[in-house]
């Protein structure tokens, strides 16, 4: 089969499309990845085909405004203003994405299309190709679950109105591909009925550990949970000497990155951190990554060792805790490798696992990023790092993770 695979998003977004296009290329089909062009490299490090939707998205997402959004501080005017701008200028950008992925999936014709939340004209093309497409989920509450409201809304405000939310997020859905219908220029008459039709039964694969996210019992079978896929990153990646000197000299590192996330004042940041581990002698390696957290002026500390692009199949095994942004795909490899975790959400569903860690028990709640400050910090770092009950809770779920294999599933449910 001729497979695409079309993700929006981040770098984490990426990721678990790349296990699954590994997976699918393995059996032989060939897997076109349609990303930001910012991630051609993800594709073609697996040996992957590429089609880009261009840089435009990414450079909003990294530009002061995005930072603003993302990872600023205050929820009032400020904050809202900041949305309004960013919203502005994603119009354009939108229709841009939108067009590249209409462009780029008729002329290739596939058999299949999976694809993420944030993809629009998959859900039109879902008029004329059902059971050609399928929604990959890396997030949880997507669909209708009693205790909990649709993850744009973060909560649990009883069953009638948690079954509004996702009402409104569909009603959000459709009226989307209604506007991308327009961009698009198709002629061909859609209702809004139609499209709430396909949405509802299309199928949907939650690419989440049932460990962190048991699937419903009451949901259709249309919908179903099949584990989290990473792809192995750490087979030609050696640690430095000073890396090295750091792991042999201490004991119980944690572990500290914001992943692809930034934030309007990463030195700030960075140095509430650091101030935390210093006072208490905390090792920890920190990683810089996209940016998000950054190595001061002149810093120099025996307690903290800066790296960049580390990667977390490599270090995760070998650390005691993990502090992090909360994208699924970190949240799923900290568990994984048994690391007590604490959360610095940033957006959305990053609360939503912020939520979860804190209810599985496996670390304390966080705070999110534009609220930090050392003496917020200071308890929740302590508490992470001498409560043993989370790393032996870390550790449970990660046996648990170890027992789940659904690429057979996973594999014939995209196949048919």
């Amino acid at each position: 089969m001729k497979i695409i695979v079309v993700s929006v998003g981040t770098r984490g977004d990426m990721e678990p499309f790349l296990a699954i296009g590994e997976m699918l290329q393995e059996k032989g089909n060939r897997v076109i990845c349609v990303f930001p062009e910012q991630f051609r490299y993800l594709a073609e490090d697996s040996d992957l085909d590429f089609a880009s939707l261009g840089k435009a998205y990414i450079e909003l997402l990294n530009s002061t405004t995005g930072k603003a959004v993302f990872g600023g501080s205050g929820s009032g005017l400020r904050k809202l203003l900041a949305y309004l701008k960013l919203a502005g200028k994603s119009t354009n950008i939108q229709k841009e994405l939108v067009q590249k992925q209409y462009e780029i999936i008729e002329n290739e014709r596939p058999d299949r299309i999976i694809y993420n939340g944030k993809a629009i004209y998959p859900v039109l093309r879902e008029l004329d190709h059902r059971e050609k497409n399928i929604l990959i989920s890396s997030v949880p509450y997507i669909h209708f679950v009693r205790d909990h409201a649709h993850l744009a809304f973060n909560g649990n405000y009883g069953f009638f109105l948690n079954r509004l939310t996702y009402a409104l997020a569909d009603f959000g859905l459709v009226t989307t591909a209604m506007v991308s219908k327009r961009w698009l220029k198709i002629k061909k008459q859609i209702s809004r009925k139609q499209i709430r039709d396909a949405i509802s039964s299309r199928k949907v694969i939650y690419a989440i550990s049932p460990s962190l996210f048991p699937r419903p019992d009451y949901w259709d079978e249309k919908l179903q949970v099949l584990g989290y896929h990473q792809r192995e990153k750490s087979v030609n990646w050696k640690p430095d000497k000073a890396l090295t000197r750091f792991l042999i000299k201490h004991d119980q590192i944690l572990f500290i990155t914001f992943g692809s996330m930034t934030n309007p004042d990463p030195e700030k940041k960075t140095r509430a951190i650091i101030e935390v581990l210093d006072r208490n002698k905390i090792p920890a390696i920190i990683n810089t990554a996209s940016g998000g957290l950054v190595r001061p002026d002149q810093y120099h500390s025996e307690y903290i060792l800066f790296v960049s692009n580390i990667p977390y199949d490599w270090i995760l095994p070998r650390i005691y805790g993990i502090i992090h942004h909360g994208g699924s795909g970190t949240t799923h490899m900290g568990l994984k490798y048994g690391c007590a975790t604490m959360i610095i959400p940033h957006i959305l569903d990053q609360f939503v696992w912020n939520r979860i860690v804190a209810r599985t028990g496996a670390g304390p709640a966080g705070v999110r990023i534009g609220n930090i400050t050392a003496k917020k910090l200071e308890p929740r770092i302590l508490e992470l790092m001498k409560n043993g009950s989370f790393k032996r809770r870390a550790g449970e779920i990660a046996g648990q993770m170890e027992k789940e294999d659904f690429r057979r599933k996973l594999y014939h449910t995209i196949v048919g």
